[in-house]
């Protein structure tokens, strides 16, 4: 008997740099991709770019190729989960992994939006990655987005 996975979801759980980060996300099935649907609590607050520095927030937002969301070096956490989902290789800013920047609202983010780049079950035991500064969808291979601030493994419902 063939299973399709339809649905999928991962909780958050966040970084020293966002400690009361968590949510959730999730992944559906419709015609012709997925609906994703995304809800986050304790985002750090809108910090404006300073002497060099992006501005933290809104937030670069992706899925990455492993499901690991181990933090083995504090000063860069979640490296484990890899580059961005790139099943096809294409250039950053077109990655199947690449999602709109979540944008907070005083720690608060609540988006959903379309994607017919995977379905579910293509991302089962990936994780979702939340990096602190915003994507700017160019530089190679990742954005420029910065740390990464919190994490979840997606898993089928």
């Amino acid at each position: 008997m063939y299973y399709e996975i339809n649905k999928a979801y991962a909780q958050f759980t966040g970084s020293i740099y966002a400690p009361n980060l968590t949510g959730n996300i999730f992944f559906h099935s419709v015609q012709g991709g997925t609906e994703v649907y995304v809800e986050v609590w304790g985002l750090p607050l809108y910090q404006p770019a300073t002497n060099g520095n992006a501005p933290i927030s809104p937030f670069g937002f992706h899925i990455h190729e492993y499901g690991v969301c181990e933090i083995e070096d504090p000063a860069n956490p979640y490296e484990s989960a890899g580059s961005h989902y790139n099943p096809n290789k294409q250039p950053h800013g077109n990655h199947a992994g690449d999602f709109p920047v979540l944008f907070s609202n005083n720690g608060y983010a609540r988006m959903s939006f379309f994607t017919n780049k995977f379905k579910p079950k293509d991302i089962i035991n990936r994780s979702v990655i939340i990096h602190q500064n915003p994507d700017d969808y160019r530089t190679q291979p990742s954005g420029d987005s910065g740390k990464r601030i919190g994490c979840g493994v997606i898993k089928s419902m």
